[in-house]
């Protein structure tokens, strides 16, 4: 069964899968980029091809995601998969997963105004397009993404279950131990297995992934998420990560429209 890290584009999803494959998949809990591997993507390239479905047949990727997913786990085991997916039921016949695939959720989430100044720089796009995007919603590539609000109230759903962690992405940069600590204890609580914390494991998960560690680690091997920009070359994934300001970077104009747009969700989480 899957634990979904669900978050949109841009929201500490990548931080969080390092902090778990270092406690999780490592012996001592120093974190690499290799360990990333052990935390797989949905949907993805590779159970498209084998349903042969084309990564621009956006109908058929919505009508067979429960299905890839059972190509894709073993309802035997645990695993972890990442998604910028909406939990979408699409006509209220083609949902996105079920509770036959799905263990739980950790939900990610970020303020807007930061999403966009990340998400631009990641995509090469202007600012004022980004804003349109995330406001908006689309499809990109294979992933039914919705706008940032949509996809943070569809993962809702779960919570009726108790099948949903929220988690905000400034606690997990400002509050990192109390706020891992929360996480795994979710986890193995969804598991039913007994918690106990191995402490120096904790130890050297919290120390090496810390931003500045992760960004000295991207200087000196590639690390595959990076976006490429127009001319083919890599764009370093980890760039300001919490040093970002919206405050002091982003037009009042293209603030004002996404805190117009997303002024429900936003009070709610504390970002108004």
């Amino acid at each position: 069964m899957i634990i979904w890290l669900a978050s949109y584009p841009k929201s500490g999803n990548t931080l969080l899968r390092t902090m778990l494959s270092a406690y999780l998949f490592s012996r001592e809990g120093m974190f690499n980029f290799e360990l990333l591997r052990n935390i797989k993507q949905y949907p993805n390239e590779n159970v498209l091809d084998r349903m042969g479905i084309k990564l621009e047949d956006f109908d058929e990727i919505i009508k067979n995601s429960v299905k890839g997913q059972e190509l894709y786990i073993n309802r035997n085991s645990v695993g972890f998969c990442k998604t910028h997916n909406m939990l979408y039921n699409y006509e209220k016949k083609y949902p996105f997963t079920n509770l036959d695939n799905t263990l739980g959720v950790i939900y990610i989430v970020r303020d807007p105004r930061n999403v966009v100044l990340s998400y631009a720089r990641h995509v090469g796009k202007p600012i004022e397009e980004t804003v349109k995007f995330v406001t908006l919603g689309k499809c990109f590539k294979h992933d039914i993404m919705g706008n940032w609000s949509e996809n943070y109230q569809s993962w809702k759903a779960l919570k009726t279950n108790n099948k949903y962690l929220l988690i905000k992405y400034e606690d997990l940069v400002s509050k990192r131990e109390e706020t891992f600590l929360k996480i795994l204890t979710f986890i193995f609580k969804l598991r039913k297995i007994n918690f106990a914390l191995d402490n120096k494991k904790f130890e050297n998960t919290i120390k090496t992934t810390t931003f500045d560690n992760l960004k000295k680690l991207e200087s000196k091997s590639t690390f595959l998420e990076s976006a490429k920009n127009d001319k083919g070359e890599r764009i370093n994934f980890f760039d300001k990560g919490q040093k970002r300001n919206w405050s002091t970077t982003l037009d009042r104009n293209l603030s004002d429209q996404i805190e117009y747009a997303f002024k429900k969700d936003m009070v709610e989480l504390g970002y108004l």
